[in-house]
C-alpha cells in the first residue's frame, strides 16, 4: 500500500490493525487518510454510506470499511502551484469568448 505521509510503499500484512504504523514516518496505517473509500467531498468524507463518521482522518480507527490505498490517487505534480500559474488560471475563467 501506499503511506499517505510519506507517499511510499509499504509492505503491510493481511490485515492491517489499527496500531500499525508506516515504517518510513511513523504515521498510522490503519487511517482514512490511507483508506480507497476516503473523499474530502463526500458525506462524512467516505464512500461508504454506512460507515461512521471519525473526527481524525490521519489516526489510526476500527472502521470496518478500510480499504488500503493501492495507487496514487490523484496524478498532480508535487510542485505546489505558483502565483502565476494561478492567476493564469483565474483570468481564462473571465476570457471574453466574443
Amino acid at each position: 500500500m501506499l503511506c499517505w505521509s510519506c507517499k511510499k510503499e509499504v509492505e503491510v500484512p493481511e490485515k492491517i490493525s489499527r496500531k500499525d504504523a508506516c515504517p518510513n514516518c511513523g504515521v498510522d496505517l490503519k487511517c482514512c487518510y490511507n483508506c480507497q473509500l476516503y473523499d474530502k467531498d463526500a458525506y462524512l468524507q467516505c464512500h461508504e454510506t454506512e460507515a461512521e463518521w471519525v473526527r481524525y482522518k490521519e489516526k489510526g480507527n476500527f472502521c470496518e470499511f478500510f480499504d488500503p490505498m493501492t495507487k496514487q490517487v490523484k496524478s498532480s505534480s508535487n510542485e505546489p502551484p505558483t502565483k502565476e500559474g494561478l492567476k493564469q488560471k483565474w483570468d481564462s475563467l473571465f476570457k471574453d469568448e466574443g
